[in-house]
């Protein structure tokens, strides 16, 4: 695939192609079934601090290459995928995270509580757009914080939802999604601030198979994962393709796009019977994100959406 050998880090920067920039008069493009809601890079930036990837990239990082890596990952995505786009707002440079934007399964949505102040804005903005796709949106409250698909995983071989807490969602967070949705939850507590979203350190991939790095969680969360996922499914990463946010990927028609992996990571992919694609997210990375934090997965489009064109 072209797209293996791209690097937008040597890319020539320059102003986003007249063909990537938005039609601002365009309202949002609904998805088909098993969708992935993305966010054009219109507005992103590191504008402020709110993990440890941000320490030190305050107005690092480069608008042109950030369109130029967002729109290599859009474009491999949309060969498998069908792409929805809610339109970016100003003032939000961390919108392009659509992984936190909430948690849809089938006709309903869960709709983010985000622990950060300067995130909140982005709520309602989300909300409008899942209930202008026709999701039913559930109650949550106010008092605990959940930070939507960046902490809370679908593994539809084990019928489970895998949900983070301990940085960005609340404790209470795994019961509230059991009962809404009523998929058996499993709570993984996350210990090291670098790993501030389950998605950043952990994900489950078709087939049973699981991605991760363990020392993001704390012992009892690391047995909760052995218990139930068997070894042979189990693929640990070091702490080299961890910190190059190689679990923050996003796997579509078995092939998994991923910010970097070593070349012992790659091999084990391919002996599980996928296809890694690297695609370089080195300007999100500033900001500690990577294929998965720009990407949500609407597994079961709802059933009042339709396709446009």
């Amino acid at each position: 695939m072209a797209a293996m050998d791209f690097d937008a880090d040597v890319a020539v920067l320059g102003d986003p192609p007249r063909a990537l920039v938005r039609d601002a008069s365009a309202g949002p493009a609904a998805p088909k079934r098993g969708a992935i809601l993305m966010c054009a890079p219109d507005y992103f930036g590191v504008d402020y601090i709110i993990n440890p990837w941000m320490e030190n990239q305050v107005g690092q990082a480069s608008l042109p290459r950030a369109w130029a890596q967002w729109e290599n990952l859009r474009s491999n995505l949309a060969a498998h995928s069908d792409i929805a786009l809610v339109p970016p707002t100003p003032g939000l440079p961390d919108m392009v995270f659509t992984a936190n934007a909430g948690l849809a399964i089938g006709d309903t949505a869960v709709v983010s509580r985000f622990r950060a102040k300067e995130r909140r804005p982005e709520e309602p903005l989300f909300s409008e757009w899942f209930e202008a796709q026709g999701y039913s949106i559930a109650h949550w409250p106010e008092h605990v914080s959940f930070e939507g698909a960046g902490d809370a995983l679908l593994d539809h071989a084990r019928g489970v939802v895998w949900c983070g807490y301990g940085w960005r969602s609340g404790e209470e967070a795994p019961k509230h999604l059991e009962k809404i949705f009523g998929w058996r939850t499993i709570a993984l507590k996350l210990v090291d601030p670098r790993f501030y979203h389950l998605d950043t350190c952990f994900c489950p991939l078709s087939g049973g198979w699981l991605m991760y790095y363990p020392a993001a969680f704390d012992i009892a969360s690391q047995e909760a994962i052995r218990a139930i996922v068997p070894a042979e499914k189990r693929i640990e990463v070091g702490q080299k393709d961890a910190l190059s946010f190689a679990c923050n990927a996003a796997e579509v028609a078995g092939r998994i796009f991923l910010n970097a992996c070593s070349d012992d990571l790659r091999a084990r992919l391919i002996d599980a019977g996928f296809t890694p694609v690297v695609t370089p997210l080195s300007e999100f990375m500033k900001a500690g994100g990577a294929a998965k934090c720009l990407t949500l997965r609407l597994p079961d489009a709802a059933s009042a959406v339709t396709p446009r064109g």
